[in-house]
């Protein structure tokens, strides 16, 4: 438990720094999005493996979710127009499993959410569901960007924390009783 408290106090140290890092890489209103991305995938990796270097490996997955953005951004402009049409075939070839999967998982995300405070849990549901930028948020609900920026890493913490017991109790009562709704639905 210490390693990831200590991960977010890295967080929270080189927070300014890694943006700074990105900031010649992406437009500035990317920028808070994908330094709160890196602090995501660097507590997933925490939850797999020990991070000697925190702050070296957060610079890393920052500038390289910068570059991915980037990368992403340009090769939509480059699409052809004839690709335009198609859809992907993930969308196509769903199986019967994957929806219901999907499904439960929704389900389940939802459950965690349900656990967040309200002030966090409308922040987090701003953002992560319909993709407002953080200074959006802030001036829609009033709040500083500070603020908006700390509902919204407290979310992501929780529900990473509510999932996660989820996945540990495989077979166990909360998977058996969340697969009963999702078919009883």
């Amino acid at each position: 438990m210490s390693d990831k408290n200590t991960l977010a106090d890295t967080f929270m140290k080189y927070r300014s720094k890694l943006m700074r890092a990105v900031s010649a890489i992406v437009s500035k209103d990317d920028i808070e999005d994908i330094v709160q991305e890196a602090f995501v995938k660097s507590y997933e990796a925490q939850l797999d493996h020990n991070i000697e270097y925190q702050r070296t490996y957060m610079l890393r997955t920052v500038r390289n979710l910068a570059l991915n953005h980037v990368t992403s951004a340009a090769s939509i402009l480059n699409d052809p127009i004839e690709n335009m049409d198609a859809l992907p075939y993930e969308l196509v070839g769903h199986t019967l499993e994957k929806n219901v999967e999907s499904k439960e998982r929704f389900l389940q995300f939802c459950r965690a959410t349900d656990t967040l405070s309200s002030d966090v849990k409308r922040v987090f549901l701003l953002k992560k569901i319909y993709g407002m930028k953080q200074k959006e948020i802030a001036e829609l609900l009033g709040l500083s960007q500070s603020t908006v920026e700390k509902h919204v890493a407290k979310g992501l913490l929780m529900c990473t924390k509510y999932m996660a017991a989820l996945n540990e109790d495989v077979g166990g009562d909360v998977d058996t009783k969340s697969s009963q709704d999702v078919r009883s639905q």
